[in-house]
């Protein structure tokens, strides 16, 4: 029987069987294919299993956001943000003492931690591969930001790692903040020797920066990692330890992983 003359239910259920890219090649042979590979029988079938809880943890209203299956699928292959601060890993952040929580209007989520002052900065976050596209490169990202009194933040750069199963796949360093000159001179005089003394400590070409974003937040990289596609948890880790300062006035939004281009 030629293909062309099934139902097109049948044409769908059997894409469904294949991959992403193959339907898309497949949308290429005829109108009726075109028509088929648009079902949402088949980039259902394409998402992770627990795509439903994945949406409602990354802050989105609801399903009703998107038309159709394959524009959720396209939603997956840009961006996940997997975690809101509430779900991430932060030591002391139970402790109104250290952080607070609360709401900010330009976030997806319902809260966000605030900083208000620590010695050692401790945040983690944790994602099974089996959500995420296989045979995929991702990149995972710190969602933050600093309120006007930040301080200690770029004395010593935070140390980020991620690792999937047991293994350490990446490591890096980065500094939490982009300060203005006349912030970072008079820090400079209130931490000189201190900073005089970690200087040999933190002198490395390799450390990331902050990036801002269109969305009024900024990021740093904490690392990335290649899912293959088998299932297993992937760590991503954010600390400052070792320079024992005080820091504080860093916004957590979330943890935000998305396909490396």
């Amino acid at each position: 029987m030629e293909m062309n003359k099934l139902p097109e239910g049948c044409v769908s259920t059997i894409i469904s069987l294949t991959s992403p890219e193959d339907a898309c090649r497949s949308s290429l042979v005829s109108s009726s294919f075109r028509s088929a590979v648009e079902s949402d029988v088949v980039w259902e079938r394409f998402l992770p299993s627990d795509y439903q809880d994945t949406i409602s943890r990354s802050g989105e209203n609801n399903l009703k956001n998107f038309s159709s299956k394959k524009e959720l699928f396209l939603h997956f292959c840009n961006a996940v943000l997997i975690d809101g601060a509430r779900e991430l890993s932060i030591t002391w952040s139970d402790n109104p003492e250290f952080w607070i929580w609360k709401s900010s209007p330009d976030s997806r989520f319902a809260e966000v931690a605030e900083l208000k002052s620590v010695s050692k900065l401790e945040i983690e976050g944790k994602i099974r591969t089996q959500k995420l596209s296989p045979n995929t490169r991702y990149g995972a990202y710190l969602i933050m930001k600093t309120n006007s009194g930040a301080y200690g933040l770029d004395l010593v750069p935070a140390e980020t790692s991620v690792e999937v199963g047991s293994q350490s796949v990446s490591s890096n360093k980065a500094y939490l903040t982009n300060q203005d000159a006349k912030k970072q001179q008079m820090e400079c005089l209130f931490y000189s020797n201190r900073r005089q003394m970690l200087k040999p400590r933190v002198l490395d070409s390799g450390i990331n920066g902050v990036t801002e974003r269109k969305d009024g937040w900024m990021e740093i990289e904490v690392g990335e990692f290649f899912n293959g596609e088998s299932d297993e948890m992937v760590k991503m880790s954010v600390r400052e330890i070792k320079g024992y300062q005080l820091k504080g006035g860093l916004v957590i939004e979330g943890i935000e992983v998305r396909p490396k281009k």
